[in-house]
C-alpha cells in the first residue's frame, strides 16, 4: 500500500486557526493487517465469586470444567455427544474430528448425554465479562444470549485506517489510539477541520486519519474519507461515540462544510462504537458531500481538495419542569 500525505488543519476551542498545523495521513485501499497483536481488555473492576445458592458456580469450578469442549474449549450446549466410553464434545466440533473421539479415537456415533445436559440445566453462572464489571448471574442456557449484548464486553478499536484486532475498555482505547495509532487528540466540542488532498478526482476510495474529541468526560471519533456511493464518487464525515448506544442517544453533533456563499449541515446523533465503522459509512449516517460539490467548496481550478469541516458536539439535558430535551452546549 502506498501512503498519500494530505493538510488536515485542526483548531482546538478557544484557539486560532494558524495556531495549529497538524499533518494527517491518507490511507487509500489497505491491504494489510495492523502491526498491533491483541491486547487484553482492561479489568475494570474485582468481583466476588463467592457468590450466595447452591446452585451459582464460579467458571473455574469443575463441573463447568465437565462442560468444556476438549477440542474447542467452548462450553458445551446441546446436543452434547459421547463416545461409548463417556468423553464427551460439542456438536460443532463432533464433525471436526470427523466422527472419532478426540480422546480415545473410538468411534462416536449417536449417542447425547443427556445427564450432562440435565446437569447444565440446573447451573447458573456468572457473565464471562464479570471480571470487567458485569453482576449478572443467569441460567447455563441464557448466558450466551446475554454475553452477545453485555455492556460490559469489550469494545472494538475504532481504528478506521487498517484492521486492527485489539479489543478493550474505553480507557485502554483511548490510550492505544494516542500511542499505537497516533491519531490527534483534542479537548473540547467545537472543532475546524481542514482536508487537503492534490489530485482528488484520483482517490475514489480512501479514508483519512481518525481524530478523537474529548468533551463532557466522553470521547468521541471524527471520520472523514471518500467512497463510491452507487456511480458517484463522494466524500462523507460522521461522528462515533465510543461507548454503548443508549449512552450516545445522550449526545447530538452538527457537521458543517460550504463557501463561496453555499453550504451543507448535517445534524444527527453520534453512532455507538459498538457499530463498526463500515456498517456507520453504508448506512450513510453522516455528511455526504458529492465530489463536484466538494472542489466547488475547495474553489480556485477545482484541481486540488481543500475542504474544511466544521463542528460541535453537545448533551442533550431533560427538562423536569416542561418534560422535554434542552441542549447542554459547551463553552
Amino acid at each position: 500500500m502506498d501512503l498519500d500525505s494530505i493538510e488536515c488543519v485542526s483548531t482546538s476551542d478557544g484557539m486560532d486557526e494558524d495556531e495549529i498545523q497538524q499533518h494527517h495521513t491518507l490511507y487509500t485501499h489497505p491491504r494489510q493487517n495492523s502491526d498491533f497483536s491483541s491486547a487484553k481488555p482492561r479489568n475494570v473492576s474485582n468481583i466476588n465469586n463467592n457468590i450466595a445458592g447452591p446452585t451459582v458456580i464460579a467458571p473455574t469450578t469443575s463441573v463447568h470444567e465437565l462442560l468444556e469442549c476438549p477440542v474447542c474449549t467452548n462450553s458445551m450446549y446441546p446436543p452434547i455427544h459421547q463416545c461409548h466410553n463417556g468423553h464427551t464434545l460439542c456438536s460443532t466440533c463432533k464433525t471436526r474430528v470427523h466422527n472419532r473421539c478426540p480422546t480415545c479415537r473410538q468411534e462416536l456415533g449417536d449417542i447425547r448425554c443427556l445427564a450432562l445436559e440435565k446437569v447444565a440445566e440446573s447451573l447458573e453462572l456468572p457473565c464471562k465479562y464479570h471480571s470487567l464489571g458485569c453482576p449478572e448471574i443467569f441460567p447455563y442456557y441464557s448466558k450466551l444470549k446475554h454475553e452477545a449484548v453485555c455492556n460490559f464486553r469489550p469494545y472494538n478499536c475504532p481504528y478506521a485506517g487498517s484492521d486492527c484486532s485489539v479489543v478493550g475498555d474505553i480507557p485502554f482505547l483511548v490510550a492505544h489510539l494516542r500511542d499505537d495509532h497516533k491519531v490527534d487528540m483534542h479537548t473540547g466540542c467545537t472543532f475546524n477541520h481542514r482536508y487537503v488532498k492534490s489530485n482528488p478526482r484520483e482517490v475514489e476510495n480512501a479514508t483519512w486519519m481518525l481524530t478523537v474529541f474529548h468533551c463532557f468526560g466522553q470521547y468521541f471519533c471524527l471520520h472523514f474519507e471518500a467512497f463510491q456511493l452507487g456511480m458517484a464518487p463522494v466524500y462523507m464525515a460522521f461522528l462515533r461515540f465510543m461507548g454503548d448506544e443508549n449512552e450516545a442517544r445522550n449526545y447530538s453533533y452538527s457537521l458543517e462544510v460550504g463557501a463561496n456563499g453555499r453550504k451543507l449541515i448535517w445534524e444527527g446523533t453520534p453512532r455507538s462504537v459498538r457499530d463498526s465503522h463500515r456498517k456507520v459509512r453504508d448506512s450513510h449516517d453522516g455528511l455526504i458531500i458529492q465530489r463536484n460539490m466538494a472542489l466547488f467548496f475547495s474553489g480556485g481550478d477545482r484541481k486540488e481538495l481543500k475542504l474544511r469541516v466544521t463542528g460541535r458536539i453537545w448533551k442533550e439535558q431533560q427538562n423536569p419542569d416542561a418534560g422535554v430535551c434542552i441542549p447542554n452546549l459547551c463553552s
